[in-house]
């Protein structure tokens, strides 16, 4: 930062009118203590005066709650459309929400641990004392003195912290992002400020250490800017000190993974309610904090996609019930599939259908496709006979040759908009919950109805499908972000047997392929009625009937993350080195391709014939940790000790993600 008073102050003030500056690394100085260090801090003390009120909550989960409650507002804000901030306050009572705190005293706790924020916060900071002395020579001469802050924290709190450090009288104004819902980043801050203030942009002064928020932006306005970044050193030092943190977290949350030694469910449902219900329960959190950010920006709808939606409905619907969690935006069950999604791809020419086509009919005709695509028989020429080629698909369905073809797809398309802007409640803003792990569903509907804004979310994302990524910023994996598996992050452990994840959510009904015009005019599918109660997602299947068995008895949310901290490991021994138990547990036995496609595909059952051929064969299986121990019963430990060995190297490569 350079010294004060500036080597060309009077230059750097001359025709200025209004000098605003940052707070926090600017007017305020931040110690190396990091953010995490912070909140852990905070959390400590919090959990202290709660046990002092008659409500004990471990300061482990109160950290672990504030973090997923911070990390996913945050998620949720980076995909709104119109400029916004997260707001402490909010993050502060999802956290207390979802431990089921009492909602009677949920305002007081609130303020007590702002109360709190603001302690550490000045234990945390410094003056600058420097930067001070120029502001005082800038209100001495009659300029107007205002900070602008890009942060979560009320103004009342931001001003307290400016009193403590510099006295009540540095400053005429201060701004918060946290009470106007406008960001500097985005540069809409800086756009009501100088509207409050009547001041010209070319008249104003503003002091930042961040390049982007006080420097970038702000010039592109035309306002004038002293860039004064933080060094370089202090940085690295509370990185440093982050990572200390972080590390403790890890060995924390370890600790409560061992908590209680794992034992082998007997049966499917044992195995639901034990191990995959905490799972899915934490996941229904995520979903809740999630979108519960979301819909402060209106305009949005939570849409869970069939078929797998309506299993995560069923669980989603139970834990807000049971812990009592309102979400007041439009939530419904969506008749939708890759195949629906493409053909809105198709309509507009995107390439993106054709990688979803070339994947899916690999080795099949043109013929294949359009019967698939289109719903109906075709008289079709002999050309489209021959073998898929993805490059020239457009091209035959636009000559006279696929016009009926063309037609039919157009048909489905406009059918499927109508059932889309019914269940969104016309909402521009779709909150996909889906199953998949790539986002497929999403990147069509993107490309394909450009009008409106999608976004997906789901327990994993991953690119297995290694096409292009473009999509993925708007793709939360709520639980695992990875690029494949790794035995380094339990968590992971989804990647290894995805069809486990999308058999555990599935009902027994036929995905979706064609849309028509009921009698009332309401649009109905091939798949019958979805919505929210005319299907039971668990019927037929003990392992999601036990996981919502154990729903249906938690009662609170510290219990579903101390029980999910147990479950993660309990379910990456069942999947990396399964016993008898967990094979026939985890058999998902036959599912259905999809995509408009007749066949199913399943765990494979018993492989025959010899060492050589079975080994072999093992490739080919969705859960290949199963099939070793079916087809090598006797050596099966070295050989599932050299695949995780295998997965370890190779897991480095990718850090410690989530």
């Amino acid at each position: 930062m350079p010294g004060w008073p500036h080597p060309n102050e009077a230059e750097l003030l001359e025709g200025i009118e209004l000098v605003s500056t940052d707070l926090f690394d600017t007017l305020l100085l931040r110690t190396p203590r990091s953010e995490r260090a912070r909140i852990v801090g905070g959390e400590r003390i919090f959990a202290r005066r709660l046990t002092e009120q008659g409500l004990p909550v471990s300061e482990s989960w109160l950290v672990e709650a504030r973090l997923e409650a911070q990390r996913l507002a945050y998620r949720a804000l980076d995909m709104a459309e119109h400029d916004g901030e997260v707001m402490l306050r909010d993050v502060i009572a999802r956290q207390l929400a979802i431990l089921g705190l009492p909602k009677t005293r949920m305002a007081t706790l609130c303020e007590t641990r702002l109360a709190i924020e603001l302690d550490i916060e000045k234990a945390s900071l410094r003056p600058n004392l420097q930067l001070a002395a120029l502001l005082r020579r800038c209100r001495g001469e009659g300029r107007r003195v205002i900070a602008i802050s890009d942060i979560g924290l009320p103004t009342s709190v931001l001003g307290a912290l400016v009193s403590h450090f510099h006295g009540p009288e540095l400053l005429d104004r201060i701004y918060s992002s946290a009470d106007l819902g406008l960001t500097k980043r985005r540069g809409e801050l800086f756009h009501a400020v100088l509207a409050a203030e009547g001041v010209d942009a070319g008249r104003t002064l503003h002091i930042g250490d961040d390049r982007l928020a006080d420097h970038v932006v702000p010039s592109s306005l035309g306002l004038r800017t002293l860039h004064v970044p933080r060094p370089k050193l202090k940085r690295h030092l509370s990185r440093l000190h982050g990572g200390a943190s972080e590390l403790g977290r890890i060995i924390r949350r370890r600790r409560a993974q061992a908590g209680r030694p794992a034992g082998h469910a007997r049966d499917p449902h044992a195995f639901g309610r034990e191990v995959l219900g905490p799972i899915v329960a934490e996941f229904c959190l995520a979903i809740w904090l999630y979108a519960d950010e979301a819909r402060k920006r209106g305009d949005a709808a939570l849409l869970f996609c069939a078929r797998g939606g309506l299993g995560i409905r069923a669980a989603f619907e139970r834990v807000a019930e049971r812990l009592n969690l309102p979400l007041a935006m439009p939530r419904e069950n969506l008749m939708i599939s890759r195949l629906v999604a493409a053909r809105a791809a198709i309509m507009v020419r995107s390439p993106a259908a054709l990688d979803e086509l070339g994947r899916e009919f690999r080795g099949s005709s043109f013929a294949d496709v359009a019967t698939a695509l289109g719903g109906g028989r075709y008289e079709l020429l002999e050309s489209w006979n021959e073998r898929f080629v993805p490059e020239r698909f457009f091209a035959m369905l636009d000559r006279p040759a696929g016009a009926a073809v063309a037609a039919d797809i157009d048909r489905q398309n406009t059918l499927f908009q109508r059932h889309l802007s019914a269940t969104s409640c016309g909402a521009k803003r779709i909150i996909l919950c889906d199953t998949g792990l790539y986002g497929s569903t999403q990147r069509l509907l993107a490309v394909g109805l450009p009008d409106l804004s999608f976004e997906t979310i789901q327990l994993a994302r991953c690119n297995y499908k290694g096409l292009s990524e473009e999509h993925f910023p708007r793709v939360v994996g709520l639980a695992v972000e990875r690029s494949r598996y790794s035995p380094l992050a339990v968590r992971s452990t989804v990647l290894r047997y995805w069809q486990l994840i999308e058999s555990l959510f599935e009902p027994a009904i036929a995905s979706v392929r064609s849309f028509a015009e009921g009698a009332d005019g309401a649009i109905i599918c091939n798949s019958g009625d979805i919505a929210f109660g005319a299907v039971d997602p668990a019927a037929g299947n003990p392992l999601l009937s036990g996981a919502l068995a154990y729903i249906d008895n938690v009662d609170s949310g510290t219990a579903i993350m101390a029980d999910a901290a147990r479950a993660w490991p309990r379910l990456k021994q069942a999947v990396t080195r399964p016993v008898e138990a967990d094979l026939a547990a985890l058999a998902i036995g036959e599912r259905s391709v999809d995509f408009g496609r007749t066949g199913t595909v399943g765990d494979g059952g018993a492989l025959a014939g010899s060492a050589l051929s079975r080994l072999a064969s093992i490739r080919t299986q969705l859960w290949r940790e199963g099939a070793i121990v079916r087809a090598f019963p006797r050596s099966r430990l070295p050989l599932l000790t050299a695949v995780e060995a295998f997965h370890a190297l190779r897991g480095l490569s990718t850090g410690f993600h989530r």
